[in-house]
């Protein structure tokens, strides 16, 4: 009996993440959206792309949450884009109520899921998360440095001209403009990437990378990514639903890693079928170190101004 997978919110997040999942075949799909027909038309039009795919797996659109009951694992994708001009956290107001709501949904139909979040601000979207199922903190997460090292990694390949595929980035921190990009631990085949290009080059490679979200929600003028959000989560779904115990980037909650305590920072963790199964910490010079604090910082504040 394959796994069945929820994911709340129909758009282009959600919908792309659905089709990834349905198109691999790991798994069943519940696709959840409040507008009523959205995720229903959605649901009917990847089902009927199923034998193209070669895929026997089933997808269902629905307004109701009961029909999410009993699912393995969570994506929450619902709430509201950014328009050009905003910042990750001008979402925090918009999309808290939003995420509360789903995640009572969630504790209450699926007490027994895993929860990833796309959400922003995803750092403090996570922190609602687990506040509100009282899930154990290894079971939720959310996505985002997978995003953020992705696009290091095209911009890399690009500056380079090699396959991205020979490019391991590493990103820490919160999800937003205080990520912190490590140049140090960024390798090309292994080959640090302080030793391929001068840091001039590198800091501005890293600039872009802080800064790419925004600069493809100016180019949409409305409505933000979704291709590369919904091919970062299909990630994570996979390495937990085929325990596969990837190391990933990921918001998981720190209890003392890296200095900090009590907050949702995005770390490189071993994710498989429990979850977040263990936190991996590397060694920071004193420089990053403060820049992580800061970063966490940022996001300690989102979290008090919404007392979570």
């Amino acid at each position: 009996m394959k796994k069945k997978i929820s994911v709340i919110g129909a758009g282009n997040v959600g919908a792309t993440t659905a089709q990834l999942i349905v198109q691999s075949g790991i798994a069943d799909v519940v696709l959840f959206d409040i507008v009523e027909g959205m995720p229903q038309g959605k649901a009917l039009d990847m089902a009927e792309a199923c034998p193209l795919w070669n895929s026997a797996a089933t997808i269902r659109g629905t307004n109701r949450y009961a029909d999410t009951t009993g699912s393995d694992l969570v994506v929450v994708t619902a709430g509201l884009a950014r328009k050009p001009g905003m910042s990750r956290s001008d979402l925090l107001h918009a999309n808290v109520d939003i995420v509360r709501g789903a995640c009572m949904e969630i504790a209450k139909h699926s007490p027994n899921s895993i929860v990833i979040i796309v959400t922003n601000p995803m750092d403090v979207m996570a922190q609602l998360a687990w506040k509100t199922t009282e899930f154990s903190c290894r079971r939720v997460m959310g996505m985002g440095g997978i995003l953020d090292a992705s696009r290091l990694a095209a911009f890399l390949a690009w500056e380079l001209h090699i396959s991205p595929e020979d490019i391991e980035a590493v990103v820490l921190g919160g999800h937003g403009d205080d990520m912190l990009p490590l140049p140090r631990f960024t390798t090309v085949k292994g080959i640090p990437l302080t030793e391929i290009l001068p840091k001039k080059k590198i800091d501005s490679l890293i600039e872009r990378t802080r800064n790419g979200g925004a600069e493809i929600v100016s180019f949409l003028k409305s409505g933000s990514a979704y291709y590369a959000p919904a091919a970062s989560t299909f990630q994570m779904v996979k390495s937990i639903l085929l325990d596969e115990k990837r190391v990933l980037p990921c918001a998981a909650f720190l209890n003392g890693e890296y200095g900090i305590k009590d907050i949702y920072m995005g770390v490189p963790v071993i994710l498989g079928e429990k979850g977040v199964e263990k936190i991996v910490e590397v060694k920071l010079t004193k420089e990053e170190k403060a820049q992580f604090r800061k970063s966490s910082a940022t996001v300690k504040k989102l979290v008090e101004k919404l007392s979570i």
